[in-house]
C-alpha cells in the first residue's frame, strides 16, 4: 500500500494556530469523534471526565520539558548563538541543534549568562547537529532552569512568560525537548475528579524529542524514519493496566506520546510489559492497535507523523472530516490549542 504524504494535508488558516495558552487549562474546547460511526460532538474540556467509566485507566506521560534553549555568545568574537539540547549522552555531553551552524565548527567555545555555563563544540553529527561538552560548577539542571528558555515549537512566535504553562501539572521526570501537549488541559482538580469516578490514573514516561516536529520528506510515508525516544514503564503501572484490560475496562491514552509508548510495550495480545529503553515506533494507517482503546490528543500539523497516528486510530477520512469541522468552528490548533477525544 503506497501512502502519499499529500493524503494527510489539510487547509489551516494561520490565525487558528494558538500562540499562547488559555488562562485556565480546562477551558479548552473538546471535539469528540466516534471512530466507528464518524459521529462528531462539540463540548468543553471541563466535561472530559463524563466520557470515562469506572474501571477505565487514564494513562498520562509524566515527562518534564527541559528549558533546553540556550542563548549564548561565542568566546571568540562575541557573536550570538543558540544551542538546543536534544539528548544527553553523558554527564557533560549532549547532542544538540545549533544556530548559526556555519559559525560553530568543532573547537568553538560558547559562554552563557555571566560565565556560569560554558560549552565547547566537540563534533559535527551526521544530521548536522553538534555534540557539545558543557563546563560548570554545581547542578546542571539548576543552571539550566536559570539560563534556559522553553523550546517552544517553531509555529509559536509569542514569548511564553510563565515556563510552567508549557508543562503538565503532573510533569515529574525531566528530559523532554517538547511537551506532551494533550496533557496540558488537565488540572489537579480534574484529576481528583477522575479518580473519584473509579478511574485509575497511571503514569509512564516518554521523553519527547524534536523528531515530533520533523517533517516527512519521503514521497511514500512508510519509508519515513522516526527518531528514537526514551521511555520507561514501571512494573506496578504495567500490572494495573493489564488488570484493567482483564476486567473489561478501557485504556485511555492521553496524547500520542502515551499511545506510542503503550504500543511499544504491548505484546500481540495487548498485554503490557514493564521496562525502559528507546522506541522509534512509527504508527500510520494500516497499523493494528494492541493496547489503546481511547485516545485524547490535540490537533496536529498537516502532513505530520502525529496526524498519521491519529488517522491510523480513527481512519484518515473520519479524522480529516473532523479537522474540517474544527477549522469551520474555529478550534485552536497545535500545542496550546484545543483537544480531540477519539473513542
Amino acid at each position: 500500500m503506497f501512502l502519499r504524504v499529500e493524503e494527510f494535508d489539510f487547509d489551516l488558516p494561520p490565525d487558528l494556530i494558538a500562540q499562547e495558552p488559555l488562562p485556565n487549562r480546562a477551558e479548552s474546547r473538546l471535539l469528540i469523534l466516534n471512530r466507528n460511526t464518524g459521529q462528531i460532538k462539540h463540548e468543553n474540556f471541563a466535561k472530559f471526565p463524563q466520557f470515562l467509566r469506572a474501571g477505565d485507566v487514564l494513562v498520562l506521560n509524566n515527562t518534564r520539558v527541559l528549558p533546553a534553549r540556550l542563548i549564548g555568545r561565542k568566546l571568540e568574537g562575541s557573536a550570538t548563538v543558540e544551542i538546543l539540547l536534544l539528548k544527553r549522552r553523558s554527564a557533560h555531553l549532549w547532542e544538540t541543534l545549533v544556530r548559526p551552524g556555519r559559525r560553530l565548527p568543532p573547537g568553538t567555545h560558547v559562554i552563557f549568562g555571566n560565565g556560569e555555563l560554558k560549552a565547547k563544540i566537540v563534533e559535527v553529527l551526521p544530521d548536522g547537529g553538534r555534540l557539545v561538552e558543557f563546563f560548570y560548577e554545581g547542578i546542571f539542571e539548576e543552571i539550566l532552569n536559570r539560563l534556559g528558555e522553553m523550546p517552544l515549537p517553531p509555529y509559536i512566535k509569542k514569548r511564553l512568560e510563565d515556563k510552567e504553562r508549557y508543562q503538565t501539572v503532573y510533569a515529574k521526570e525531566s528530559g523532554s525537548a517538547a511537551a506532551p501537549t494533550a496533557g496540558l488541559h488537565f488540572t489537579p482538580k480534574m484529576l481528583a475528579e477522575i479518580e473519584a469516578l473509579g478511574v485509575e490514573v497511571i503514569y509512564l514516561t516518554l521523553h519527547v524529542g524534536l523528531g515530533t516536529f520533523r517533517p516527512v520528506t519521503v514521497s511514500d510515508v512508510r519509508l519515513h524514519k522516526m527518531h528514537s525516544e526514551y521511555y520507561c514503564l514501571t512494573a506496578e503501572a504495567a500490572q494495573k493496566i493489564n488488570y484493567c484490560r482483564h476486567q473489561g475496562g478501557r485504556i485511555v491514552a492521553v496524547g500520542t506520546t502515551t499511545c506510542r509508548t503503550l504500543e511499544t510495550v504491548a505484546d500481540e495480545e495487548g498485554k503490557i510489559q514493564a521496562g525502559s529503553g528507546w522506541t522509534d515506533i512509527f504508527i500510520y494507517p494500516g497499523y493494528h492497535f494492541k493496547a489503546t482503546d481511547v485516545l485524547l490528543t490535540n490537533f496536529h500539523l498537516p502532513r505530520s507523523t502525529l496526524l498519521m497516528l491519529v488517522s491510523a486510530f480513527a481512519g484518515k477520512d473520519k479524522v480529516l472530516s473532523a479537522y474540517r469541522q474544527a477549522v469551520d468552528k474555529k478550534y485552536r490548533f497545535f500545542s496550546f490549542g484545543d483537544a480531540m477525544l477519539i473513542y
